[in-house]
Formats: structure tokens, sequence, C-alpha cells
């Protein structure tokens, strides 16, 4: 699997994932957000509720956010924060649903109707509602697209562990997380670096080094 190590770089690769999912799972009904890579403490991203961007000193654009502390996660994680923020803008912008509530820290049913029917597996946490991870579907679409690992992240000083968002410091934004379970696997050339992932165990061979792969 290719990799992504450059900023400007990953941020069209989020705007290319971004069209794709939109085409696939929406409908197309969804207009290109502002996609940003900024710090999201406890969160993996964020969507604004308000457009909060001008473009050419008319145009107003909502904004999603993947967070830079947690961008080099495996990158079905990562597409997974994506659609994530994708599905708050869809039942803010399309369905005109509220789906967060006590300040925009709980995800409500309405959020997880949403999330399920895009592919993404829902499990109840007590302090934010309905997080969100990516399901088998998710990633065998991650790998038919071609979706690169991104291998470039920032460091946070003091981390980011608690999925949610902070009522206070929200400022109008959607902050979310996801859950880690997942059934992929990632398999790498013990020789050369270059890595795969699927959804259930594999022989796999490095088409450059025709060495092995490795589970991991």
């Amino acid at each position: 699997m290719k990799i992504q190590n450059k900023s400007s770089r990953v941020l069209c690769s989020l705007e290319r994932a971004f069209r794709l999912l939109n085409e696939d799972f929406f409908d197309g009904q969804l207009e290109m957000p502002i996609i940003t890579i900024q710090s999201t403490p406890r969160a993996y991203g964020h969507y604004s509720v308000h457009p909060i961007w001008t473009v050419n000193g008319e145009e107003k654009r909502h904004e999603i956010n993947i967070g830079a502390g947690t961008l080099d996660r495996d990158i079905e994680y990562t597409i997974g924060t994506l659609l994530h923020e994708m599905v708050h803008y869809f039942d803010d912008c399309v369905l005109n649903v509220q789906d967060c509530s006590r300040g925009g820290v709980w995800h409500n049913r309405k959020f997880k109707e949403t999330a399920e029917r895009v592919g993404l597996i829902c499990t109840k946490n007590e302090k934010c509602g309905w997080t969100t991870a990516p399901s088998d579907q998710l990633i065998e679409w991650i790998l038919d697209h071609d979706i690169e690992e991104i291998r470039i992240n920032r460091t946070e000083p003091t981390g980011i562990r608690v999925v949610g968002g902070n009522t206070a410091a929200s400022g109008g934004l959607t902050l979310t997380g996801s859950n880690p379970n997942s059934h992929s696997r990632k398999y790498i050339c013990p020789h050369c670096g270059n890595s795969v992932r699927a959804t259930k165990q594999v022989n796999v061979i490095c088409g450059d080094c025709m060495e092995k792969m490795i589970a991991v």
C-alpha cells in the first residue's frame, strides 16, 4: 500500500476520499467543505455546524477537520473519522436533523441511524453516546479505491486519549472519535517495508521483492 508523508499530498488525498465517499455513500449530496488538519484535543476530528469559511469573499463553507495528533493511525480509522464527520454534515445540511445533544457532545440515535446506513459500526459510550468504528465494508471500500496510508503526524504536548468533545471548548464544533474495533489485518514486506491491508487472513507476496509478507 502506498503512503503519504507530505502535508499537501495528505490534504489532496483527504479531499479525494471525501469526493469518493460522498458519491458512493451520500449520492453526491454534500458540497465540498474546507478540509483541515489541526489539533483537536480529546477528539479525532470535528465538523463545524456553522459555515465558518468564506471563499472568494462570498461563498460560505463548513469545515471538516482531521486531528493532527492522530493523523497517522491505520488508514481505515482516519477514513472512518472522515466518514463520521460526513455523517454529521449530512444529518445537518441534508436531513436537517440534530444528531448531537448535551452541548454537541452526545451522539444520539439519529446519528447512529445514518452512521450505520453508510457502513460504520456503532458502539454505545457512556460519555459521548454512539462512537463509530470502520466496518469490513468500509475497509473493502478503502482497498478498492487505493486510499493511501498516511505517515505524517503532529506530536501533541499531552496526547489525545478521550473520545468525544468538551462543551466549553467546542465553539460550535461537533467533536468526534472512533472505536478501535476492526477486523482489518495488515501485512508488511520484511525486505522493503511495503504494506497491504485485508479483511481476512491471506498469503501475500510483495510484487517488488517477491518476499512473503508478514502479518503485523
